[in-house]
């Protein structure tokens, strides 16, 4: 099969009218450079796209309080109530596979007030009281000092971690942060730490106007007591925050003497779920580009079936001259099929080399880009898709090939020879 003779006449047959040859194979060579371009495309979208989460553990919710909306063992319609910290205990122990319960409460915030002061400076920022464990669901660059830990929690100590859009609007440029003391609504906290988060959710700025403090210190300086603004939930990578949901809900009604079915009284954010609808689009994207994309290779591959029938034909003699010189029927099915095959192959190849170099050009002007806030980030494609780009260029060849094929061997010795 892979005979030098047999290659040789593969190679003369279709190079015997070279540019009829070059425009079929042309209609495959851009059948698969746009199927790898859209798929590069939307892998570029999606990566995009998730770095506007910004690292933030996408197996999360977030809940907090409303009003109740039916009256439940006496209590009324209409009542407040607020969380306590022993709900966090409580999820924990009652509802299995949570990786992280941080319970929250926030101070001020974006066109509120003017809360903190640092020398002359004041500003309207975010303030969290929280856990150290924050950080594992909401991620940020420590970019001096450290993050909150667990002694800072136990000791109530009064200290902060601050954004880098904190700094740059509080301290003057050059001037020294750590150890230096915020007055936050009133309470001097000592900076031990600058952060620096990264995203393109459509609050990237004000992302790094925040500050986090621990939540015992929180509590005691604001007269929080054991109130729970907020929490901020995670389950562990082998479960769904989405199926955990109803048991979290379930654990919260039951300590607050809410209805059980009472689904207006909490509110949350599931993020997975707003996660795995992002998901969902970019699968569809991937299926609506292979697609086109395999549509508009069959265009191809239907002009290389027609190119070779009309090979076939114009070899009418020479086939007949080998079925009488005893060529058996899949021998000359074999040839026709190889021609096909190779011609798609070349030109399939061709079109993969011309897309991986468009998609390296792409990729080396994006470097020299600062794409933390972009929307099209990396644009690739595995050896997955390469694979079955050339599965699918063997299978278009020898589809091609198959009607040629058979129309060649239908053809008997004495007729051919009597073809002029």
């Amino acid at each position: 099969m892979f005979s030098r003779d047999k290659w040789s006449e593969i190679i003369e047959a279709l190079s015997s009218n070279w540019f009829r040859t070059l425009l079929t194979a042309f209609g495959v060579l851009w059948g698969i450079f746009i199927l790898v371009i859209l798929l590069a495309a939307g892998k570029g979208l999606e990566n995009g796209v998730k770095q506007g989460f910004g690292g933030i553990a996408t197996n999360s919710m977030f809940m907090w309080t409303r009003t109740a909306s039916r009256p439940y063992k006496g209590m009324p319609k209409g009542r407040q109530y607020n969380f306590k910290i022993g709900d966090v205990a409580a999820l924990k122990q009652n509802v299995p596979n949570l990786k992280f319960v941080s319970p929250r409460n926030q101070l001020g915030g974006f066109g509120g007030a003017n809360n903190v002061v640092h020398g002359l400076n004041t500003g309207a920022f975010n303030v969290y009281g929280d856990y150290p464990e924050i950080i594992q669901q909401d991620p940020m660059d420590i970019t001096s000092g450290r993050f909150l830990n667990h002694n800072d929690i136990k000791e109530n100590r009064k200290v902060a971690v601050i954004g880098e859009g904190v700094r740059n609007e509080m301290y003057e440029m050059g001037e020294e942060v750590i150890g230096t003391f915020l007055k936050i609504s009133g309470v001097n906290f000592m900076v031990i730490g600058t952060y620096k988060k990264k995203g393109n959710n459509g609050n990237a700025e004000e992302d790094q106007k925040e500050i986090f403090v621990p939540f015992t210190a929180f509590s005691q300086a604001f007269n929080m007591g054991e109130t729970v603004s907020w929490m901020a939930i995670t389950a562990e990578d082998n479960s769904s925050i989405t199926k955990l949901k109803s048991q979290v809900f379930e654990v919260i009604r039951s300590r607050h003497t809410l209805h059980p079915e009472d689904d207006r009284a909490i509110g949350s954010f599931d993020l997975y779920e707003e996660f795995s609808k992002v998901n969902g689009l970019f699968v569809a994207l991937k299926g609506v580009a292979y697609f086109v994309g395999i549509l508009v290779l069959l265009s191809g591959v239907i002009g290389i079936s027609n190119i070779m029938l009309i090979v076939v034909k114009e070899r009418t003699n020479e086939i007949g001259v080998r079925r009488a010189l005893g060529a058996t029927p899949w021998m000359i099915r074999g040839q026709i099929l190889m021609e096909s095959v190779f011609l798609t192959l070349v030109s399939g190849m061709a079109g993969i080399a011309m897309a991986t170099a468009i998609i390296a050009i792409i990729n080396n002007q994006l470097q020299g880009m600062d794409t933390s806030e972009m929307m099209f980030l990396n644009p690739s494609v595995d050896l997955g898709v390469v694979f079955t780009a050339l599965a699918i260029l063997i299978i278009s060849g020898l589809l091609a090939g198959l009607i040629p094929a058979q129309n060649a061997i239908r053809i008997q010795p004495v007729d051919a020879l009597r073809t002029e």
